[in-house]
């Protein structure tokens, strides 16, 4: 679509496993267009293999970069050129940056401080300071088990209201409650500071704001395919649904 945001998606393939490709290819999707598809690594090593029939079926561009020393990651530096350089050009509005590894932090930062749009992607060990730098971060292990569950599971009607904590047929939060209580402590405090004269704020700002505070948030890390239903979940919000003119609806969330 001629609105659509053109996005550079670049891989670290010494962190990054060919598996979750799709998945991916797919989270860019949702947001834009991707313009560039580039990945780095030493093609050249036995250990990047597996990359090589994927690389044909999603026309991805490798990029060969050589490991001159021992102990010197020449991928990381390789990548962040690449970055200013499609930067400067000004074919692009953001970047998707796939790796788990903390290097790439200052270069999600000076993306972001260009007024580039900085979606990462990692596994749930990435370091924290490389999520905080981005404007959204997702976890493809997460993802890649959520995609696997549905495959597995047939699709069933979801629970309007599931019991607080537990998501209706669905499991548990994969870090355990903890998670769950902070983001439920973040979404006390949006709503308090947000909502309207009648304490309600709508399910779109309230998804806007926590994605902002919580780059690493998704309401499927917590096994939900809509935020209405985790909100639901949580048992201290209540939650009411208009019907539009357009037959659509829009969905709007206050303090019990």
């Amino acid at each position: 679509m001629a609105g659509d945001k053109r996005f550079a998606v670049l891989i670290d393939a010494d962190n990054i496993s060919d598996q979750y490709i799709k998945v991916i290819l797919d989270e860019v999707s949702n947001d834009g267009i991707a313009t560039y598809k580039r990945i780095y690594g030493n093609w050249t090593s036995p250990n990047l293999s597996s990359w090589k029939n994927v690389l044909l079926d999603y026309s991805i561009t490798p990029i060969q970069q050589y490991s001159y020393t021992t102990g010197k990651n020449a991928t990381d530096s390789a990548m962040i050129i690449d970055a200013m350089d499609i930067l400067y050009s000004g074919k692009v509005e953001g970047f998707c940056l796939v790796s788990s590894d903390s290097d790439f932090t200052r270069l999600a930062a000076r993306l972001r401080e260009s007024g580039m749009e900085v979606i990462g992607m990692g596994e749930r060990k990435t370091p924290k300071p490389f999520i905080a730098a981005c404007n959204r971060f997702k976890y493809l292990d997460v993802l890649v088990s959520a995609d696997a569950s549905q495959q597995q599971t047939a699709p069933k009607a979801e629970s309007p209201a599931p019991a607080p904590g537990k998501p209706a047929g669905k499991k548990q939060p994969p870090e355990g409650n903890s998670e769950l209580a902070a983001v439920c402590n973040t979404v006390r405090a949006i709503v308090a500071e947000n909502s309207d004269e009648d304490d309600w704020l709508s399910m779109s700002a309230l998804g806007t704001l926590l994605v902002k505070r919580m780059p690493d948030f998704d309401v499927r890390n917590f096994g939900f395919s809509k935020l209405t239903l985790l909100v639901q979940s949580l048992g201290i919000f209540e939650v009411r649904t208009e019907k539009m003119k357009d037959n659509s609806s829009r969905s709007y969330v206050r303090i019990k």
